[in-house]
C-alpha cells in the first residue's frame, strides 16, 4: 500500500497579508479556487521546483466564526491514496475513528491521537460508492 504527501492546509484570516508572507519566504502561487456557493478561497503555495510539496491556504470570505477552535488555524495534512477504502478499513481494523467516510469513494477524514486531522484522498478517479461507507454517518469533526 503506497502513499503520497499532497498538502498541508491552513486557515488564513488576512489572505493578502498571508499570501506576502509565504511569497517572502520564496513560495509562489501554484494554483487558485474561489468557490463562490461556499464563499472560501483555496490558494496552492509552493516553492519553484517543489510543487508537489504545497501548502493551501484557505480564506472563508466571511471569516471563522463557528468553526472548530481546537486547531489553532491549522486545517490539515492531506495524502493520496491507492485504495481509500482498503485504508480506512485498515485504520478502522486498528481502532482509529473514521470521521468523514469515503461515501463518495474519494475523500475521508480521519484524526491522530494528537487530534491532528488528516485528509485522505483517491488516486486517480473515485472508487464506486460501496458499503459500509456509503451509510456511514460523520462522527465528531474533521
Amino acid at each position: 500500500m503506497s502513499l503520497r504527501y499532497l498538502h498541508t492546509m491552513v486557515r488564513v484570516k488576512d489572505l493578502e497579508k498571508t499570501m506576502r508572507f509565504f511569497e517572502l519566504l520564496g513560495l509562489r502561487e501554484i494554483n487558485r479556487m474561489d468557490n463562490e456557493q461556499g464563499r472560501f478561497s483555496l490558494i496552492f503555495m509552493a516553492a519553484p521546483g517543489q510543487e508537489d510539496c504545497a501548502v493551501e491556504l484557505t480564506h472563508n470570505w466571511d471569516g471563522d466564526e463557528g468553526l472548530p477552535s481546537d486547531s489553532r488555524h491549522f486545517g490539515h495534512l492531506a495524502y493520496e491514496v491507492d485504495d481509500i477504502y482498503a485504508l480506512c478499513q485498515h485504520l478502522m481494523d486498528n481502532g482509529v475513528t473514521i470521521n468523514r467516510p469515503p461515501r463518495d469513494g474519494h475523500m475521508a477524514f480521519v484524526r491522530s491521537p494528537d487530534n491532528i486531522s488528516v485528509e485522505l484522498l483517491q488516486k486517480g478517479k473515485p472508487l464506486s460508492p460501496q458499503e459500509p461507507w456509503a451509510s456511514m454517518e460523520n462522527t465528531g469533526h474533521w
